[in-house]
Formats: C-alpha cells, structure tokens, sequence
C-alpha cells in the first residue's frame, strides 16, 4: 500500500515539523544537570510564566514529572485520591506504590472528572491507625480515559477549597492540559491558583518529540530536582529537546482547536453507522466509540487494512486521536474509509 499510513492511536506519535526542527538544530546548550542549559531554563520559566507559577522543571516524560510531584508531596504509608481511570493510577508502571511507598484511593468521577464532594467524602486526616492518612489530591485535565472530558474551572476552584480546608496539596496531570485551555478559553494563570503542581506535556497536541515539565514554587522544584537526579532523569545537553517545546508553546497551542474541530467531525460520522452504540461527548481531541455487533479487534484490523491506525480502548471500544499531523485530507479519506465498513 503506497499511501500514506493515517495514525490516530495517540497524539504522542507527532513528529516535529520542519520549523521545529530548524530551532532544535540552532539551541544553545550547556550541561543540564549543572543547571547551565540555558534553552531548558527558558523554557522553565515561560512554561512558568504562562500558568502563573514560580519555576519549572524540564523531564522526559509526563510519567516522570507526574511521579516526582507524588513522591515529593507524600511520605510512604500515605494515600494519593485520584480517578480510577487516572493515568497515575493505570499508566505509570504501579509507579505511586514503587517510588512513593503510597496507596492510591480511587474514585468514580464524572467520565475521570472528579467532584468536591466526592474529594471532601474520601479525605482522611483523623488519629486511627486503621486508616492511610490522606497527603494528596490529584486531578487529570483532560481525561483520557473520560474521551478527553475537561474540567470546568469553577469545579477545580471548589476542590482546591476543599483541599486548603484540608491543608492537602493539589497536582494536576495536565497530559493535555493546552487542549483543555483551548476549549474553555480560560486564563492558564487561573490553574496556577489553585494547584500546588502542574505537569504539563509537550509531546502529545503540541508535537515536542519528547519531554514535560514539572510547576511549582521554588522550594518544591528544588526539592522535585534531587528527585529526578535519583529517578535517573537529569539529562546533560538537553536543550535540543528543550528547544522543541519552546517553539511548541510559541506556535501549536492555538492550532489545538483545528485537532478538536477533526475530533467533532469523526465523531457525528461514527455516531451515524450501524456498528457503533454510542460514542462519547467529543469535548476535545479524543474520540471514544462504543461498538454493537463486533470487537474492536475487527474494527481496528478493517481498519488497518485500509492503512489506518487506532486502539482498544476496553472490550468493547476504539479509541481515535487526532493531532498535529492529521490534516483535512487525512479526514476526508477517514470518513469515506469508515463509511464503507461493514460487519
């Protein structure tokens, strides 16, 4: 097959565009680890800036700026409250339990999205030894696994009251939290009110080829660095990568909304056909269809045999992505590819 393979299983499979290849060929650099890179400083301080925070830490991964955030606001024995579809519950390798020595407690949500009352039921801060006393609260914006769905601000608001009652810190899993701000409108300085660390990715919607960055105040980011040193993280020349992000946040958060229009788009197409039951409120840039009267095994393999890529996402779903590299002539050749299915 000579055309082109269309890859939706995730917007983590973008690749750099030619400009943002020119400025990672044209970083300066220095020894990370010495603290003397100055494209990675600079891209500490704007993703800082831009959420109203006081520095940044530059990692590999959202899985490692995740885990150092747990690990730096708990001690072994505690318990972490998140969504049972969290990412840090299902996706980081058992990673609050072997780096942080915690439990995590796991609640419902709306599709991931957790409420105040939920958080403020769950808290434990009593004296019985019976009970893992609560340490942190953390919320993922959007939610993968609820299709993408965004927390509304004034919910985040509320629960952050409820954790200041508490005296408990808030992180936010922003894996993709641009697509979030994209679809609200809202001020990213307004999560840098509420949340006492933010991870924020730039290799998903925004294309960086690698690497998150971890917010906080001064003194936790200081503290979050010895962590990464011994989570194997520090990284020497790593302005290259560094480099990426920055022209990632200067030119591809805007050009989220063109992957949330596709999403919508696939979305009406797939609601309409004979072998899906329902598909999931298409809020951002992931689209989850509900099958009838097949598996996703024979969705995706029909699928694959017209050179188009997804995922299972349960035992009876499919998962689509749209991204940076998935463009109007891609859609096109989607629609027509799925209308034609038949099972």
């Amino acid at each position: 097959m000579n055309r082109a393979i269309i890859d939706l299983r995730s917007d983590t499979v973008t690749k750099p565009t030619p400009a943002m290849l020119e400025a990672m060929m044209s970083a300066q650099v220095g020894d990370d680890v010495y603290g003397e890179d100055p494209t990675v400083r600079a891209l500490e301080h704007e993703t800082a800036r831009r959420f109203g925070m006081e520095t940044g830490l530059f990692c590999p991964s959202g899985t490692m700026t995740n885990q150092i955030a747990i690990k730096g606001h708990t001690q072994p024995g505690q318990e972490v409250i998140c969504a049972a579809t969290a990412h840090i519950y299902l996706y980081e390798g058992g990673g609050i339990a072997l780096n942080s020595g915690c439990q995590p407690r796991l609640l419902k949500g709306d599709r991931g999205r957790l409420s105040p009352a939920e958080v403020e039921a769950t808290i434990y801060k009593g004296d019985d030894v019976h009970y893992a006393p609560t340490a942190l609260v953390s919320l993922e914006n959007t939610m993968n696994k609820g299709g993408g769905s965004v927390y509304p601000l004034e919910q985040i608001a509320a629960i952050h009251a409820v954790c200041e009652r508490h005296q408990i810190p808030l992180h936010l899993d922003g894996a993709r939290v641009f697509n979030a701000l994209v679809a609200t409108g809202e001020d990213p300085r307004e999560y840098g009110r509420y949340f006492s660390t933010i991870s924020v990715c730039l290799s998903k919607g925004l294309g960086a080829p690698v690497g998150s960055v971890l917010l906080g105040s001064e003194a936790f980011i200081k503290k979050a660095r010895r962590i990464r040193k011994a989570f194997g993280g520090g990284m020497r020349q790593a302005g290259y990568l560094a480099a990426a992000g920055l022209y990632a946040l200067e030119h591809h958060v805007e050009r989220l909304q063109e992957d949330h229009t596709r999403a919508r788009q696939i979305g009406e197409v797939l609601r309409r056909l004979p072998w899906v039951r329902e598909v999931q409120p298409v809020d951002t840039n992931i689209v989850l269809a509900d099958l009838q009267g097949c598996s996703p095994q024979q969705v995706l393999e029909a699928l694959a045999a017209q050179g188009v890529k997804g995922v299972a996402f349960g035992p009876e779903s499919i998962r689509l992505v749209t991204h940076l590299q998935f463009d109007d002539a891609q859609l096109e050749r989607l629609i027509t590819l799925v209308k034609e299915l038949r099972f």
